[in-house]
């Protein structure tokens, strides 16, 4: 079978334990062997960037501004264990964190739905799409500790020196915490427009959600900046589409998601959007069936499975235990940056490929064979459980029949 050609290469960036794992065998099986891959690679594994003091996390990201299109493998964040284990020299930040502050992106999460596995909640037809800002908010915020009665303040300084301040709270002999966050006009006008421009691309509509009755100054913003844009640049645009925007609070659309059928997408804050969007993968099946696309408002992409390095797999591995590790989300973070990689150059066979390939595992699924989280879930009458590396080796002869 000849290969497809690839004119310009996607940024390719490994990580750590199980995925790093599922990530070769995914190369080796289903890639390689159908596509002359043209990749720029960074390794991401924590080993690398404690070799390279977290600069090779830098330069990947960048690379993905230059190049348009990164798919990425899941990655350790250290903390104080990570660091004795690895022998690490300092506790490296989150990678995702370091790529999306310098991309500025939006990360919009989507379950991978299966006909034999049902949603917990039985109103729901069709995918919910999460959209999360991803900069600032709690994720850079600055925590202090008290253990005494002392007075906290905001306090606002110019450029000029001038400065002002705002009392936060007067703590009693025995003290407390207090935090301070922030967020910039630039990266909330981002965000808004990623969310426009993605429900266009996808044709759903948009909901937003904050709490602007609680927080009247830093979520009514967030909710003033949407507003603004819609009405100036993408109201006649929606309604050409078809598609309709609008603001309701969190707890309203809480409510409102559980009495949804789905398809549409839900934007949310930082926070906000990484707590739901775990609570969504739940309730539609299963954290390892949910992709996750970084988006720019300049269209650059940057594609990874929702869920993490599955360390416990990864120490059964190292024993040389049987393992049954779902790696679809892995295959369908390929797959989104082979399709839009091909998209973006013209590219038909590797559309082609990308939707082949997405096809495979859902006929490997649907005849019953799948890893042992999706057999628990599953409500096929039949089920066979396959380990890590059968079920990629059953979709690759699955790909071969297709492809041929």
């Amino acid at each position: 079978m000849e290969r497809i050609m690839m004119s310009v290469p996607l940024v390719e960036m490994d990580g750590d334990e199980m995925t790093r794992i599922i990530w070769a065998l995914i190369k080796e099986k289903l890639i390689l062997p159908f596509v002359e891959l043209k990749s720029e690679y960074y390794d991401l594994g924590l080993e690398n960037r404690e070799k390279t003091h977290d600069e090779v996390t830098r330069e990947a990201a960048y690379a993905a501004l230059k190049h348009g299109v990164a798919v990425k493998c899941a990655t350790i964040t250290p903390n104080a264990q990570r660091v004795e284990e690895y022998h690490l020299s300092e506790m490296y930040p989150s990678p995702n964190a370091t790529i999306r502050g310098i991309m500025d992106g939006t990360v919009f999460r989507a379950p991978i739905l299966i006909d034999s596995i049902k949603p917990y909640v039985r109103t729901w037809k069709k995918p919910i799409t999460i959209a999360r800002h991803a900069y600032g908010d709690i994720y850079k915020a600055k925590e202090v500790v008290v253990y005494n009665d002392v007075k906290a303040e905001l306090v606002i300084t110019n450029r000029e020196g001038d400065s002002g301040s705002q009392e936060i709270f007067t703590f009693n002999e025995n003290g407390g915490i207090v935090m301070g966050m922030y967020n910039t006009f630039d990266s909330m006008k981002s965000f808004a427009r990623s969310c426009f421009e993605y429900a266009l691309s996808e044709k759903k509509d948009l909901w937003f959600s904050a709490k602007d009755t609680i927080s009247k100054k830093y979520d009514h913003t967030f909710k003033d900046v949407f507003q603004e844009m819609y009405d100036a640049e993408y109201r006649e645009k929606f309604h050409e589409a078809g598609i309709t925007y609008f603001y309701t609070l969190i707890d309203d659309a809480v409510a409102r998601v559980i009495r949804s059928e789905g398809g549409f997408i839900w934007a949310l804050k930082n926070y906000d959007g990484d707590v739901m969007s775990d609570m969504l993968a739940t309730a539609f099946g299963s954290l390892a069936m949910m992709t996750s696309v970084l988006v720019t408002p300049d269209g650059k992409f940057e594609y990874e499975a929702a869920h993490g390095t599955v360390t416990r797999h990864y120490y059964k591995h190292l024993k040389g235990e049987q393992t049954s590790t779902n790696s679809v989300a892995t295959i369908f973070a390929w797959t989104g940056a082979l399709r839009k990689r091909g998209e973006l150059d013209g590219n038909t066979d590797l559309v082609e490929f990308a939707g082949a390939l997405e096809k495979s595992c859902y006929n490997v699924i649907g005849s019953g064979a799948m890893t042992k989280d999706l057999a628990l879930l599953s409500d096929l009458p039949e089920k066979k459980e396959l380990g890590t590396e059968a079920f990629i080796d059953a979709v690759a002869e699955e790909l071969t029949k297709i492809l041929s």
